[in-house]
């Protein structure tokens, strides 16, 4: 019994921290966006900087590989003593955190998933004391976790690991996420995605009314209104009920005042969206061959909107850097966040569906010899290349890290075997 639960605890422990290191590697800003959401809490400013930027920055990368290599040490029992111990102070540590958060409620939700699993914070706070037992439970016996590696080859998949999230991390960042978590992935219906079901849960408010009587002030409910001797002074309504917020709920797209969300939306017709957040920091490298796509866009009657949220004097310093002629439009900076994972990035939609989403890093190549987009692969829906490009990162792991467990188990059965043999050639001897 004492076996089965420290290896059940282990192997919850060890599933948990590989998919959460695993999804926040897959999306580092993501997760750099949710760690500026802490820094912001805490300091009560938002500010840039190298700390601010890249230094968030390299502490989403390396949380994700820290969680996912201790869960593979979980998984396959490796440095099973000091595994464990780091495992519980991690675990003490992140439950204190969440406290914190449950108590002040700084963010919406902690972020511990990414956008894979969103949690509230009650859900975080009680995931994490779960956690946290279980933590307990195995650095109480680290030594009854069962190896699945011997102890001569556990630093290769230990090596391995880290190698392996590290490169997916940057794979990511320099490209998109390999999996899209957010409610703009490939194949989305914005404009459907907005909708609100008729039979939809709706917002529920608690109305209480505030009355008066010889210089006494009490609240009642709507329920429970007191007699006519009462004056009434006023009233005040809360929310206790968020009801059925839709997928995508903050897209608007303004230009000069106007919305022309609709009116892009709506078209019938290709339509590139270069998405810059801040065109301050937006990158500029690529600008030439943004260009170019804006070129292509013009030449065949495709729209071609920049959607920022940076002020007229960003916009025009842009302009006269990087020569754009495109057109610039107005968008929440939280949204065009969440769009895509890239500074600048580009969509192409048709008809409020996204079909290719693409870092400034690995831009299309269209210009002025390109035909149609009808006639290339980039005006087809990019939901099998996207697919395609998760299986065969995950496989990319799986596989090796299968082959070296298979012969390591093999290797162990037989010397095992082999001793066994010898030990029964040596007892007779002994016995005459």
């Amino acid at each position: 019994m004492k076996t089965a639960l420290v290896n059940i605890s282990r192997l919850i422990l060890a599933l948990t921290f590989i998919f959460s290191g695993f999804v926040k590697a897959v999306d580092p800003l993501g997760v750099q966006y949710k760690i500026q959401d802490y820094v912001a809490a805490v300091t009560d400013a938002y500010n840039t900087g190298f700390i601010h930027d890249w230094g968030t920055l390299i502490a989403a990368v390396l949380l994700a590989a820290f969680e996912f290599v201790l869960g593979i040490n979980l998984l396959f029992a490796i440095r099973r003593r000091l595994t464990s111990k780091i495992v519980l102070l991690f675990m003490i540590v992140m439950t204190c955190v969440t406290v914190w958060i449950y108590a002040a409620d700084p963010v919406s939700d902690c972020g511990c998933f990414g956008d894979a699993l969103v949690l509230t914070n009650g859900q975080t706070l009680l995931k994490n004391i779960v956690l946290l037992t279980l933590s307990g439970i195995i650095a109480w016996q680290p030594t009854l976790m069962v190896r699945l590696i011997s102890k001569t080859n556990q630093w290769i998949v230990s090596n391995y690991s880290a190698l392996y999230i590290l490169g997916v991390s940057v794979y990511c960042l320099a490209k998109l996420p390999i999996m899209d978590f957010r409610p703009y992935s490939i194949g989305t219906n914005i404009h459907e995605g907005m909708q609100i079901p008729e039979d939809a849960e709706q917002p529920q408010f608690k109305t209480t009314l505030i009355y008066e009587k010889d210089g006494e002030k009490k609240e009642f409910t709507m329920e429970n209104l007191p007699d006519s001797t009462w004056t009434f002074v006023d009233s005040k309504s809360e929310q206790i009920s968020e009801g059925y917020v839709p997928p995508i709920h903050d897209f608007e797209i303004s230009y000069n005042g106007d919305d022309i969300t609709e009116d892009i939306l709506q078209d019938d017709n290709y339509t590139f969206l270069m998405v810059a957040p801040h065109l301050e920091t937006a990158d500029q490298s690529q600008f030439g061959k943004i260009n170019i796509i804006a070129e292509y866009a013009k030449r065949n009657g495709y729209r071609f909107v920049c959607l920022t949220a940076s002020n007229e004097k960003a916009i025009q310093e842009w302009a006269d850097i990087t020569g754009a002629e495109y057109l610039f439009a107005k968008t929440d900076e939280t949204t065009l966040k969440t769009i895509i994972r890239s500074s600048p990035g580009l969509l192409l939609l048709n008809k409020g569906t996204i079909y290719q989403k693409w870092s400034h890093n690995f831009l299309p190549k269209l210009d002025e010899k390109s035909p149609a987009l009808e006639e290339t692969p980039y005006g087809i829906m990019a939901l099998d290349e996207n697919r395609d490009s998760t299986a065969k990162t995950i496989a990319w792991y799986c596989i090796p890290l299968l082959i070296l467990t298979l012969f390591d188990r093999l290797v162990a059965g037989i010397i095992a075997l082999v001793k066994m043999l010898r030990r029964k050639k040596v007892t007779p001897k002994t016995e005459s």
